[in-house]
């Protein structure tokens, strides 16, 4: 099986996230180590079906390991998301010689590999995404990178939040998961954080604490907005109304996607991308990598879709009594 492996392709899906870049070079040059040659895939599925491979070597990734996003590019493509985008995708693999994919991105991206795999292309996932919202794993390329970024933005808004002795609602983003809100809620020292997972959309409790944090002479109060809830502004101007204190938003937005990756990102991507590669030069396919329990490891990419993710219960109750 794995003498049929001769040349593999590489792309990264979906939203990007810092440390991608660390991920492909991991694949490249473990690959090559293999005598596996390694084609670039630009712009993800939407460059597989527009035929933007490239070859890729040792040179190709080198010195990327501390740039933030993706030499290859990412993009979304509705028309992968159909059969015949997908028997499309399938046929350009099988034209360029790639016997099989690493896709680095999220569940999205793993829904594209889980249809290549079905058309005969081996395929593997990386876990590719800020939002740490994939079930199998414990960690996410670029989470770290996107919680210390947003971390150190929050810091700077509480010191003039202080200065002005304002609310300030700070909006994160995570798209329906928390988890970069619950992380630098806790981390920041937030009054409240706003978790979709959480929240029960009473602004009344949110006002009380203000109000109350106000008399005890507390000079600013930090709201940690998670994107899944959104609507910070108008939140910000009904807060500002019912309890008289300035209340501004501050949504944090791409900034958040960008940025040289922290060590964590960069050394769990070459390990995650490395292993990608020997997995799919032995031969495997349909799976994804994953980091759980201390330990790198792959998954069925059905069973790793069908996996549940939530919030930790008792980190959220520690993040209720620190707030408190």
């Amino acid at each position: 099986m794995a003498e049929q492996i001769k040349t593999i392709g590489v792309l990264t899906s979906g939203g990007d996230a810092p440390g991608m870049n660390a991920a492909i070079r991991g694949v490249v040059r473990t690959a090559l180590c293999k005598g596996v040659a390694v084609k670039g895939i630009k712009r993800g599925y939407a460059g597989l079906l527009a035929e933007e491979i490239v070859d890729m070597d040792r040179s190709s990734v080198s010195d990327i390991i501390d740039q933030g996003g993706t030499i290859l590019g990412t993009a979304r493509c509705m028309e992968f998301m159909t059969e015949e985008g997908q028997a499309k995708g399938a046929e350009m693999c099988k034209k360029h010689n790639i016997d099989g994919i690493v896709v680095i991105g999220g569940d999205g991206s793993y829904r594209g590999a889980l249809a290549l795999s079905k058309h005969g292309i081996n395929t593997i996932g990386i876990p590719g995404t800020i939002d740490l919202d994939i079930a199998c794993t414990d960690y996410t390329i670029g989470f770290d990178t996107a919680i210390n970024t947003a971390m150190e933005a929050i810091d700077k808004v509480r010191d003039t939040s202080s200065s002005h002795e304002r609310c300030s609602i700070i909006e994160v983003m995570g798209r329906n998961a928390g988890y970069i809100a619950l992380w630098c809620g806790i981390a920041n020292g937030a009054e409240d954080i706003l978790l979709p997972e959480k929240y029960d959309y009473n602004e009344q409790t949110i006002i009380n604490n203000i109000i109350q944090n106000r008399k005890k002479g507390k000079r600013h109060h930090i709201i940690i907005n998670a994107e899944g809830i959104g609507h910070s502004t108008s939140m910000a101007r009904r807060i500002e109304a019912a309890t008289g204190i300035e209340t501004r938003a501050t949504i944090l937005g791409y900034m958040q996607r960008g940025g040289s990756p922290t060590c964590k990102d960069r050394f769990y991507a070459s390990i995650m991308g490395s292993y990608a590669a020997e997995i799919l030069c032995e031969g495997k396919t349909n799976r994804v990598v994953a980091h759980s329990k201390g330990e790198f490891v792959d998954y069925d990419i059905d069973e790793a879709l069908a996996m549940q993710k939530e919030i930790s219960e008792y980190e959220y109750k520690v993040s209720k009594m620190l707030s408190m």
